[in-house]
């Protein structure tokens, strides 16, 4: 009968707000992530980012990540570490943080996200010499 009336889609949006801290902070992760999920934290990166899973949401929407306090809004997909991206695509089940069959040289670059569109994005010269001189009018 509370299934029906529409009791049960209450119970699991305070059992949301529960898991999120509360009202104050489901309204701040709704503002920053545009969802409110609940699930359980399976890991957290050295750039700050949390992994979470939740097995009764659908199979593609049950594993999500939560960006870094540090980037605040200006999050991309690109600072997902290639260990957690093998996670959340479903390559891989075991959780990067427990995976002991994984190798760590010293050799092996520290992850980077994409900086395209930034002052820090990498900008190639030339020292050809250019077909089309523009025009410069004399004055």
């Amino acid at each position: 009968m509370a299934k029906y009336l529409g009791v049960d889609k209450i119970y699991n949006l305070w059992n949301i707000i529960r898991a999120n801290g509360g009202i104050l902070n489901s309204v701040y992760t709704l503002f920053r992530t545009d969802t409110l999920k609940a699930g359980t934290l399976v890991g957290k990166d050295k750039y700050g980012n949390k992994y979470y899973e939740n097995n009764s949401l659908f199979y593609g929407r049950n594993r999500w990540v939560i960006y870094s306090e540090a980037v605040y809004l200006d999050y991309d997909g690109s600072q997902v570490p290639a260990e957690w991206f093998g996670w959340l695509h479903y390559k891989t089940d075991l959780i990067p943080s427990k995976d002991l069959s994984r190798p760590n040289y010293k050799w092996m670059a520290d992850h980077k996200p994409n900086l395209s569109g930034t002052n820090k994005a990498y900008m190639p010269y030339t020292t050809t010499k250019p077909k089309i001189i523009p025009w410069k009018p004399s004055q």
